[in-house]
């Protein structure tokens, strides 16, 4: 079994910072990729930033220049830094991972979900 793992999230002042985690464990053989979603109140679920093992990022046009999105493959963990927070940043933030669980015999990759971090920013 897989499991991703949150952690980091809370409330912060507008301009201010957070750091969230997210661990991979379990049966895993290998990782393509992970990154972060997030979803605000009567919003649709939307990409934040992903990354590849290799280290390709992507960014939202939103978070650009604020978030960034990094990874330590040995340790099966992706990491978000968000600076100069804004309001519009509150949302419930979710980590995704693209991997290849290690009972699979077809080596296809799965899209795997954390039970999401809340981050809420004020002015």
């Amino acid at each position: 079994q897989v499991q991703l793992v949150e952690s980091g999230g809370g409330l912060v002042q507008a301009g201010g910072s957070l750091r969230l985690s997210c661990v991979a464990s379990g049966n895993i053989f290998s990782i393509n990729g992970m990154g972060w979603f997030r979803q605000a109140p009567g919003k649709q679920r939307s990409k934040v930033a992903t990354i590849t093992g290799g280290g390709r990022t992507e960014y939202a046009d939103s978070v650009k220049g604020r978030f960034t999105i990094s990874i330590d493959v040995a340790k099966n963990t992706v990491y978000l830094q968000m600076n100069s927070l804004k309001p519009e940043d509150t949302a419930v933030y979710y980590c995704n991972a693209d991997l290849i669980n290690g009972s699979r015999t077809d080596l296809l990759l799965d899209d795997y979900w954390g039970q999401g971090t809340q981050v809420t920013v004020y002015s």
